[in-house]
C-alpha cells in the first residue's frame, strides 16, 4: 500500500511540476477568501485517486478538492486521505514550497504516510510501527530539550479572527523560542519537524487532509503530535503541536492558553 501511495505521488507530482514551468497558464479558482484552488490541483488529486482505486477499488477517499467518496463513513475500514498540492498558494506564485500529502487510515489509524517535495525531490515516508523515511533513509526528531534553542514553524487560518490570534501566539511563542518560520505548507512543515530540520510545528484551523500524512511521520520518527492541550484529538479539531517531546511538553505549556 505504500508502494502504491509512492506511485500516486509521483503521478501527481508529473502533473505539478509540468504545469510549474507555465503558471500564467494555470486556471485558478477562489474557493473561499484567499483559499484557492487551480486546475492543477484537480488533475494531480485525480492521478492520484485513480492510481490508488486501481489498485484498491473498494478503499474510501477522502480528498481536499473532491471531498468524501459515497463508501467514506465511519465503517470505512481503509479510507485514503489525500491533498494533491499542500501550498496551493506558494504553488501558484512559484514560490517552491509545496507537496503532495497521501496518507491511508485504517479503521480510524493512520498506517501509511507519502510526503513528496517534487522541487527538492524529497519523498518521505513513514508506516506506522515501521518509523519514518527521507528518500530511504531513517529519520528522527531532533534531540533539543531547551524551547530556548528551538526553531519553530507556523501558519495561520485565513481571516482577521485567526490571524489576531496567530499574532498574539507568534508574539508570545517568538520571545522564548530562537526564531520561527512560516512557509506555507502544514505537510511540508511536519514533514520537517520528523527530519529534525525543525525542532517544533505549531497551527490551527487545519483539516485531517493538511495532518494526516505529516503527523504519522512526526510520531514515526520519535516526535509526538497533540492538540494545543496536549491531548491526542487533533485530527478531528485541525489544532495541532508537533515537536520533540520535550520541545513539545514545553510548546503545550506556552500555547494551552489558546486551545
Amino acid at each position: 500500500m505504500l508502494n502504491t501511495a509512492i506511485k500516486a505521488a509521483r503521478r501527481a507530482a508529473t502533473v505539478i511540476q509540468r504545469a510549474s514551468f507555465d503558471i500564467d497558464r494555470v486556471t485558478i479558482t477562489e474557493k473561499q477568501h484567499n483559499d484557492f484552488v487551480t486546475d492543477v490541483d484537480q488533475a494531480a488529486e485525480q492521478a492520484i485517486i485513480e492510481t490508488l482505486l486501481k489498485a484498491y477499488p473498494d478503499h474510501a477517499v477522502l480528498a481536499e478538492e473532491s471531498g468524501a467518496s459515497a463508501n467514506m463513513n465511519d465503517e470505512s475500514e481503509f479510507a485514503w486521505i489525500i491533498d494533491p498540492i499542500d501550498g496551493t498558494t506558494n504553488f501558484m506564485h512559484g514560490y517552491p514550497n509545496y507537496c503532495v500529502s497521501i496518507a491511508l487510515q485504517q479503521r480510524g489509524i493512520i498506517t501509511q504516510a507519502v510526503v513528496y517535495d517534487p522541487v527538492r525531490n524529497d519523498l518521505f515516508t513513514a508506516s506506522k510501527g515501521g518509523g519514518a523515511f527521507l528518500n530511504d533513509k531513517r529519520i528522527r526528531v531532533t534531540k533539543l530539550d531547551r524551547i530556548a534553542n528551538a526553531l519553530l514553524c507556523s501558519g495561520h487560518a485565513a481571516g482577521p479572527k485567526a490571524l489576531d490570534e496567530y499574532l498574539r501566539m507568534y508574539a508570545l511563542v517568538s520571545e522564548r523560542c530562537q526564531a520561527i518560520r512560516s512557509a506555507g505548507s502544514a505537510a511540508l512543515e511536519l514533514a520537517n519537524v520528523a527530519a529534525g530540520r525543525s525542532d517544533g510545528f505549531f497551527e490551527k484551523g487545519l483539516k485531517p487532509w493538511d495532518l494526516a500524512a505529516g503527523s504519522l511521520l512526526v510520531t514515526e520518527a520519535g516526535g509526538i503530535c497533540g492538540e494545543f492541550s496536549g491531548e491526542s484529538g487533533y485530527m478531528s479539531k485541525g489544532d495541532i503541536l508537533a515537536a520533540s517531546p520535550k520541545v513539545f511538553g514545553q510548546m503545550v505549556t506556552l500555547l494551552g492558553p489558546f486551545a
